[in-house]
């Protein structure tokens, strides 16, 4: 794969250069003096850091007036070429063109006009020192002015820097600040917060420095690659990494692709007096350069000895990886790949690369979509790290957590691109999900069958309910997977099976007796070996042993390998209609709590008869599954009032049959309280559907459904003003 890889790398290095996309040349570059090699951009990280402002005097020559310039690098002083002052500010009209002497160092300097100059800091003067500030540099340029390089590559002094040769800068700044004070030229210093570049190899700062470098001519061929992402050829996920990408794509600059490390790739560049052969080997060099000078021999030749940024190999990893520009049948299998998974923090060291070679070179985008993954941080948003201590140990959380736990607590807490707030607790919350899987098939496995005994009718619906609502789940999962939003499934799943499944059907069809219908049993097996499937890609190692466990005949394909559920079409009005029922039992189980009465003593409940209400009672197996679970001695539709306490059901006027003693101010500000809400609520979709941009833009089904939620919100509003009335009249 080492051969692969560098064969491509050569192969781009000389390609780029022959078509002048790639070039030689002196300019400033970031330096890291620790590892001594040049960085690319991406590769400094910025950071506020706390630091101080000096305000230094430089003496205007033959006069007993001084400049004050502000610094937070008086190391750099013996480097200085000119001060510059902005050409509108009347504070400096007199010393355009005058000189100033460099304190400490005498050196006599210009004091040059120039736009760059921010009047508003400091004092509005400005210390120029072209060979270690990127900005100096280009004023330098732009003033002919004389670059004078005070650091060596160690970010020591310099014999050019006249004072503290071979001293460290840091050492250096301390020593130059008490030597400028007792010279009288330090007039203050402040406390200061700057912005401070450093290596992300190393963490030195990075020192500004002109060096000879190689370069891609990055505007060139960005192009392609900045269209294709931004009209979704190239999904990112989450959509608003694009914005970041195109600013920095849109901005980019020459990428410096040399490093003056020993390890990495070669540059295969080979110089002869002031002549570059550039070729992907040093007999094609020779070649080259025999076409000019007949009689040189290899020896002759020398190589540089600076070696490749380590992105330039990584950029053409979807080509190299097939050996795409020698193998044509497997790169034409594979290319473009499916998915990229990355973090957010190498969109541009990586991800952005990838996809400006692969139209450079394929002609094609490298693959379809992207996903960005955040950040792992803890519970309090700090990022972790060793010195914080704040990362968990892994292999702990797995004893104590099980695998399928742990994985449940990273993937519950991972949206794409956000930040992953992890916290140990949502690894117990997964061990817990874990054991209710667990207990509920040994609740399942306890069940005895009866083949005689017929299963009832909530029996019947309570298991077509779940199966039309594990539908619409396989529908919200595959879309949500579908948009990367994986955490987004997991807890959807988590919510069925916890809720749904556990608290709501098994609780229904589970038996009195422990003997159950073989085909409640068979049909609540079927429910979980369909849960098993869609679990398995996040939990697997739970999942597979409830599989094998769920299955009495043995010669059966293992979860694993089972086909994926397939999204299909679900009853809706199924669906609405029990979960109206539940909602109606949850409602008798509060009121029960609240005034004192026993869950299993029987009590009646009438629902006022409607339309809707008369579609619920002629759903098979709805009253019958609703008496069963909330305990009611009676169930009907009344088209009259009857006493008794009232609750709201959707749009339905439930009155359950017990006689209220006690005070019921407090049931009269619950009602006052929902009451308001329902009236707001109306508001809020009446305002809705009187905007016509909405009315006329938004999708007909979803103007449907607003205008749904309207009625029903006016219906309940209705119901309750007259149970208000009901109370206030007793």
């Amino acid at each position: 794969m080492d051969e692969v890889r560098s064969s491509a790398v050569l192969k781009v290095f000389v390609d780029l250069y022959h078509k002048g996309k790639l070039y030689r040349g002196k300019r400033m570059v970031n330096w890291d003096p620790e590892a001594k090699t040049v960085l690319s951009n991406e590769e400094v990280l910025y950071a506020n850091e706390n630091s101080q402002l000096y305000h230094v005097k430089y003496q205007i020559e033959g006069s007993d007036e001084f400049l004050v310039i502000a610094t937070t690098r008086p190391e750099t002083i013996p480097g200085d070429t000119a001060i510059a002052v902005h050409p509108e500010d009347e504070r400096y009209f007199h010393l355009h063109g005058k000189k100033a002497v460099v304190p400490v160092i005498g050196r006599k300097i210009p004091i040059i006009a120039d736009e760059y100059v921010d009047r508003e800091f400091g004092t509005g003067a400005l210390k120029v020192t072209p060979a270690h500030d990127m900005n100096d540099y280009e004023i330098g340029k732009r003033h002919n002015l004389e670059v004078v390089e005070i650091f060596n590559e160690d970010a020591t002094m310099s014999r050019e820097a006249t004072i503290y040769l071979g001293e460290d800068r840091f050492v250096v700044r301390k020593k130059f600040v008490k030597d400028l004070d007792n010279a009288g030229f330090l007039q203050k210093a402040e406390n200061y917060q700057n912005n401070v570049g450093r290596s992300e190899r190393t963490n030195a700062v990075v020192e500004p420095r002109l060096s000879l470098q190689w370069y891609v001519d990055m505007p060139s061929i960005v192009k392609p690659a900045l269209e294709n992402v931004m009209n979704d050829n190239v999904s990112f996920f989450p959509k608003n990494q694009k914005n970041i990408y195109k600013h920095w794509m849109e901005n980019i600059r020459d990428w410096c692709i040399s490093r003056q490390l020993w390890w990495g790739h070669r540059i295969p560049a080979w110089y002869y007096q002031d002549d570059i052969f550039v070729a992907v080997n040093e007999e094609e060099a020779l070649l080259q350069a025999r076409q000019k000078y007949p009689d040189i021999a290899l020896q002759d030749l020398r190589q540089d000895e600076d070696v490749l940024d380590t992105w330039f190999s990584s950029w053409l990893w979807p080509i190299s990886v097939f050996d795409g520009f020698r193998n044509k049948e497997e790169i034409d299998y594979y290319y473009p790949t499916s998915v990229l998974v990355t973090g957010w923090d190498i969109i541009f060291l990586w991800v952005a690369r990838m996809i400006i070679a692969g139209y450079e070179w394929m002609g094609e985008k490298p693959f379809h979509d992207v996903y960005f993954t955040g950040m792992v941080r803890d519970k309090m948003r700090r990022k972790m790290s060793k010195s914080l201590g704040n990362s968990p140990d892994a292999l702990q959380l797995i004893a104590d957590y099980g695998a399928d736990g742990v994985r449940f607590g990273m993937m519950s807490c991972s949206p794409a691109g956000g930040d992953l707030l992890f916290d140990e607790k949502l690894c117990e919350q997964g061990r817990n999900f874990c054991n209710k899987m667990w207990n509920a098939l040994k609740l399942v496995e306890g069940w005895q069958t009866d083949e005689s005994k017929k299963p009832s009718e909530a029996d019947q619906l309570a298991f077509l309910w779940l199966s039309q609502k594990h539908k619409e789940l396989v529908e919200e999962v595959v879309k949500n997977i579908d948009e990367y939003r994986l955490s987004e499934a997991l807890i959807s799943i988590y919510s069925f099976v916890w809720t749904d499944f556990c608290s709501w059907y098994l609780e229904i069809v589970k038996p009195q007796d422990g003997v159950v219908s073989a085909e409640t049993k068979s049909n609540t097996v079927t429910l979980f070996k369909n849960i098993c499937t869609l679990l398995h890609p996040y939990m697997p190692f739970i999942t597979e042993e409830l599989w094998h466990a769920l299955h009495e005949d043995k010669a059966f394909i293992d979860c694993i390998v089972s086909p994926f559920p397939e999204v299909g079409t679900y009853d809706k009005d199924l669906i609405s209609k029990v979960e109206q029922a539940k909602e109606i039992i949850t409602q008798v189980r509060d009121s029960r709590n609240k005034h004192g009465i026993k869950m299993r003593e029987e009590i009646p409940l009438h629902i006022i008869e409607t339309e809707r209400s008369r579609a619920l009672f002629q759903l098979s197996g709805w009253s019958e599954l609703v008496q069963k679970m909330a305990f009611l001695s009676s169930l009907s539709t009344t088209k009259e009032d009857k006493d008794g306490l009232v609750f709201i059901s959707g749009t339905e006027k439930c009155i359950l049959g017990i006689t209220l003693q006690e005070d019921t101010s407090e049931m009269v500000e619950e009602i006052i309280k929902e009451l308001e809400y329902q009236k707001g609520f109306v508001t809020s979709v009446l305002k809705k559907l009187e905007n016509e941009r909405f009315v006329s833009g938004a999708p007909a089904e979803v103007v449907e459904r607003e205008k749904a939620k309207l009625a029903d919100g006016k219906e309940r509003i209705k119901i309750l003003a007259e149970q208000l009335k009901q109370f206030n009249k007793n």
